[in-house]
């Protein structure tokens, strides 16, 4: 309630203004919480459409209270739902091989220069091409199935500010029947094989 009466007070009684204060203080505090470890957690996993996909996630937090807490565990079941629905193929862009990032930006150039697309401009348009890219291929970066609004990465947030404590993803593996490993996020999948056999 406070925090409502002082977004007010700060917007001049606004609130659209009210809201983006109240989004942006959410912000702050997950800005403040960057440096905190999130060493508990859950592990969970989903099986989508009779057991043709499958999902395993580890989404850690700070404290095992929060861990067991509904409002964390919902957050944990909307990325494993997300994960399943939209294929990602790596946690975030720095997972992506430096030879996958090269093919894409070669495949790029050679189609502008098919085009005729001026040379100084070409490295510009890579750039947006491959913003693109992660978007498709990087978890973090996708818009969340959930509210299209935010990316994965500022969902995470924006609960982080709800909820008062980091929550970080940490690896993630999906497969699906007939293809094999979809991702597998740090060797995930390598280790839970390990364990298996």
């Amino acid at each position: 309630m406070l925090d409502c009466k002082k977004a007010l007070d700060e917007s001049n009684g606004d609130m659209e203004k009210a809201l983006d204060w109240l989004r942006k203080r959410g912000i702050a505090k997950a800005a403040k919480r960057a440096d905190k470890v999130t060493a508990e957690g859950a592990v969970a996993s989903y099986i989508h459409g009779g057991g043709k996909v499958g999902v395993l996630v580890e989404v850690n937090c700070e404290t095992d209270f929060v861990a067991k807490n509904e409002n964390f565990q919902d957050i944990v079941n909307g990325i494993t739902l997300h994960i399943a629905a939209s294929a990602p193929k790596y946690l975030s862009r720095n997972e992506v091989p430096a030879e996958a990032v090269e093919k894409e930006k070669d495949i790029y150039r050679e189609q502008m220069k098919n085009e005729g697309k001026p040379a100084d401009i070409i490295e510009k348009i890579i750039d947006g091409k491959l913003d693109k890219f992660y978007s498709e291929m990087c978890l973090l970066e996708q818009p969340f199935i959930k509210d299209e609004d935010l990316t994965i990465e500022e969902m995470l947030i924006k609960k982080t500010g709800e909820i008062g404590e980091k929550i970080s993803i940490r690896r993630f593996a999906r497969y699906e029947l007939g293809e094999g490993i979809e991702k597998s996020s740090k060797n995930f999948a390598e280790e839970v094989e390990e364990q298996i056999s």
